[in-house]
């Protein structure tokens, strides 16, 4: 096992190298000049020339390239052109702003996907079922930026324009109030979970769709096999066969489903947080691109990047974890396609033959 985690972490390093040069290439492909940002709109060109020559856009493309990955790697990663301070100073005030978001919507993403999925399995066919498939389907086909919109125009403006309770109104920007440090730490919090409801939202309810659709197909196909019917006719409760043998064999796809979604949930987060003007990664990372603030680009695509990796890392262990035919070293396609039948069919048989 700690083989495949050696090679995947070897392999993920090269891809965000990749990405981060293929992101290099296109910043230097695209228009504008980040000398003209740094110098201002009434410069001269003998003062363009000087500040190029100064950040260093005056050499080979090549020779910058080599000399930025270098930097980062040792921590040197170099200086916002346009608000001339460390990006890491930079990116490192956002981070925890676009892992909050994230990382909760996640977490309700797989919660409330798990739920509503194993409700459509155990339902099937039924009114609920179909009413959560037509739900599932149609918001999983919107764009996140819509959702947002949308969120945004009836939650925060018709809502307070028409009067509506308290309750239902909620801020559209920020990840707090401006007078957030004088309430207490209880009304605090509260204003902090009212700022992040919108997003959470957004970025929740799509994700929801696509796992609660992945879960019910899942558990629909652990359903027919045969040690659940076995485990039925024996007479143990529903609730334990769904609990403990349906759930932990679903769940085995849906772990490989992790790292599938990361990269989804990251570029939709960009959008979220330029919408709601959540102070993220995101947020500064469309911001740079539009200032041509090329270290910013680079830096905060090499840290999304990252991200993507070490949740798919994650992933990797956690099935191991799941299947133990991943620890005995026993792995590849042909056990993951099995998977859902494997182990914990076994388990569950052992259960039924018991005394």
């Amino acid at each position: 096992m700690w083989r495949r985690v050696v090679v995947r972490l070897l392999s993920g390093i090269a891809l965000v190298l990749a990405v981060v040069t293929v992101a290099f290439v296109l910043l230097q492909l695209a228009p504008g000049d980040p000398a003209r940002f740094w110098v201002g709109p009434a410069a001269t060109q003998d003062d363009l020339e000087t500040a190029r020559r100064a950040l260093g856009l005056d050499r080979p493309l090549l020779t910058r390239y080599l000399a930025w990955v270098t930097g980062f790697v040792r921590g040197d990663w170099g200086s916002s052109l346009a608000q001339h301070r460390p990006v890491r100073e930079v990116l490192g005030a956002a981070l925890p702003a676009t892992l909050l978001l994230s990382g909760t919507s996640l977490l309700v993403t797989y919660l409330g996907g798990i739920i509503v999925g194993l409700v459509q399995a155990v339902k099937r066919a039924r009114p609920v079922d179909t009413l959560l498939t037509i739900v599932t389907v149609v918001v999983y086909g919107l764009p996140a930026y819509w959702v947002a919109l949308v969120l945004v125009l009836v939650f925060a403006y018709a809502a307070a324009r028409l009067g509506w309770p308290a309750w239902l109104q909620f801020p559209a920007m920020g990840v707090q109030s401006l007078d957030a440090d004088f309430l207490s730490p209880g009304a605090r919090l509260l204003d902090r979970l009212e700022h992040l409801a919108l997003p959470l939202v957004t970025l929740g309810a799509l994700g929801v769709a696509g796992t609660a659709r992945f879960v019910r197909g899942a558990a629909l196909d652990v359903l027919t096999l045969d040690f659940v019917r076995a485990a039925r006719a024996r007479g143990i409760s529903g609730r334990r066969v769904l609990t403990r043998h349906v759930l932990r064999n679903a769940l085995l796809p849906v772990i490989t489903l992790l790292g599938l979604a990361l990269p989804a949930l990251f570029s939709g987060t960009v959008f979220v947080e330029v919408i709601f003007a959540w102070p993220g990664m995101g947020r500064e990372l469309v911001g740079a691109v539009a200032a041509r603030d090329y270290p910013v680009v680079l830096a905060a695509t090499a840290v999304f990047g990252t991200l993507v990796v070490t949740g798919n890392l994650l992933a990797d262990l956690l099935y191991a974890v799941a299947d133990p035919r991943m620890r005995a070293g026993r792995e590849g396609r042909e056990g993951r396609v099995r998977a859902r039948g494997g182990a914990w069919g076994r388990g569950a048989q052992h259960e039924q033959e018991g005394p």
